[in-house]
């Protein structure tokens, strides 16, 4: 990732949802596209489904991750993945306790 493109202020960055996980996203430079992503991470994610492409600033606010953070991630590893949200625990219990009907 030597590309003087890539060192500045600014990143165009293409973000894909997975196909199998809910929430699951994957960050990476637009012009490199998913080459940098190990095979290993792209049969876990499934097959990418382009969501957006957007430029990332430093003070971009993005919903779950510090834009700055995905940069730094793209530029030394050439993606940033981002994990769906921990399930609350008051919601682990409803799958814990059987429901049961009332009458």
């Amino acid at each position: 990732m030597s590309d003087d493109r890539m060192r500045g202020d600014k990143l165009l960055c293409e973000i894909f949802k997975s196909s199998r996980k809910e929430g699951m996203y994957l960050y990476v430079d637009k012009r490199q596209g998913l080459d940098e992503v190990p095979e290993a991470l792209l049969e876990h994610f499934g097959k990418p489904i382009s969501a957006m492409t957007l430029i990332l600033t430093p003070e971009k606010p993005l919903g779950r991750a510090q834009a700055g953070d995905v940069m730094a991630a793209i530029r030394e590893k050439g993606y940033y993945l981002q994990m769906p949200p921990a399930k609350e625990d008051y919601l682990l219990d409803l799958y814990r306790t059987p429901t049961e009907a009332r009458y």
